[in-house]
C-alpha cells in the first residue's frame, strides 16, 4: 500500500466539518460528500428544491474532481444521501443521470437519512480511479 495524500483543493466548497475534499491511497480517491453550499459564499442560503441542491452538489464534486486532476469519467462509485426519499429520489435521478453517459454510470448506493449538514436535502460521495 503507498502512503495516503490527503487533499485539500482551492476553490472547492469550504468544507463544513473537519475532513479533507478527497484522501487518495494505491490510485483510488475517496472524495469527501459535498453538499449543495456555494464554494465561494458558504454563507450563501443553499439553492431551493431537489434538482438545484443536486446540480450544485454534483459540481461541487466536479471541482474536487478537477483539482486532482480527474474528471467524472474517473468515477467508479457514488453514494447518495437524501433527507426527502420518497419526495426527492425520482427528480434527483433525473438531475444526476444527466451528468453521466447511459452506458458509463458509476455503481451507486442511495440511503435516506433523517438530517444534513446545513440544512441540505442532499449529499453525495465519490469513489474515483485514476
Amino acid at each position: 500500500m503507498t502512503e495516503q495524500l490527503f487533499h485539500m483543493i482551492q476553490g472547492a466548497a469550504n468544507p463544513v466539518a473537519p475532513y479533507s475534499h478527497a484522501v487518495e491511497v494505491d490510485g483510488f480517491v475517496f472524495l469527501t460528500g459535498q453538499i449543495p453550499n456555494l464554494p465561494d459564499d458558504d454563507a450563501a442560503p443553499l439553492p431551493a428544491g431537489i434538482e438545484a441542491q443536486t446540480s450544485r452538489t454534483m459540481d461541487n464534486l466536479i471541482l474536487v474532481l478537477s483539482g486532482l486532476g480527474l474528471g467524472l469519467q474517473h468515477v467508479v462509485s457514488a453514494r447518495v444521501f437524501l433527507t426527502r426519499f420518497e419526495q426527492d429520489y425520482a427528480p434527483m435521478n433525473a438531475v444526476y443521470r444527466g451528468y453521466f453517459p447511459a452506458d458509463r454510470l458509476p455503481s451507486r448506493t442511495c440511503i435516506g437519512v433523517t438530517g444534513l449538514a446545513r440544512g441540505a436535502l442532499i449529499e453525495i460521495d465519490f469513489i474515483a480511479r485514476r
